[in-house]
């Protein structure tokens, strides 16, 4: 059966895209040391000052976490997404795809960087789903702090690591009950994990994959 994420155009937009972020790499990162990598990805006083040095690289999800979010997407008949830190907007495809074959609805996805924003913008297009894409530029602590749908169906949680916990409570009192909130890189972001884990935290909530943190909004 064909879908839009199937479709021959957005196949191939896909692959094009996963091998230029295959083919980055950032000179400002090679000189940064593991450890202190690391500190400031865990940081939440640095991550503008990180993501603007490492701009060059994609830092998508895997192809099998794309498939996965337009999965999550079609079987919560999602209508109304959020995803914090676009990239380049290759998630972003994944998941739009899936509300054009729900029937429609609104992904309100955000990022800092402008050359990512206007690269994301030009993919959207190129994909033919910028009619359900709401691109905001500049901190999620800000872009997500207003103007969000009534209720939330599906979250993305892929930007700054240590800003997950703001994130959710931004958005938490928006999720309905039964929304999934799909969290990348978890390993860099312990007090998420353990909130959403916490037996009172109003979620149900599993470790996936590596460092994937998926979670289900109880009421």
């Amino acid at each position: 059966m064909m879908t839009t994420l199937t479709s021959p155009a957005i196949s191939r937009l896909l692959e094009q895209l996963y091998a230029r972020a295959d083919a980055a790499t950032s000179p400002a990162l090679a000189q940064v040391s593991p450890a202190e990598q690391d500190r400031l990805l865990r940081s939440k006083t640095e991550y503008l000052q990180v993501y603007s040095a490492i701009k060059e690289l994609w830092l998508p999800v895997s192809r099998e976490t794309g498939k996965l979010l337009y999965a999550l997407a079609r079987s919560a008949q999602a209508r109304h997404i959020i995803e914090f830190g676009t990239s380049f907007g290759i998630s972003t495809i994944h998941m739009a795809a899936a509300l054009r074959d729900n029937g429609g609805g609104r992904l309100i996805t955000t990022e800092f960087e402008a050359d990512k924003l206007a690269g994301a913008a030009r993919h959207f297009a190129d994909a033919g789903l910028s009619d359900l894409i709401e691109l905001r530029a500049g901190d999620a602590l800000d872009t997500l702090s207003r103007d969000l749908p009534q209720q939330i169906d599906l979250v993305l949680l892929d930007g700054a690591k240590a800003l997950y916990n703001d994130v959710l409570t931004l958005l938490e009192p928006r999720l309905r009950p039964g929304a999934l909130i799909l969290a990348d890189n978890v390993n860099y972001c312990p007090e998420y994990v353990a909130r959403v884990r916490s037996a009172s935290s109003g979620y149900l909530s599993v470790p996936f994959a590596e460092d994937i943190e998926l979670s289900c909004r109880l009421a």
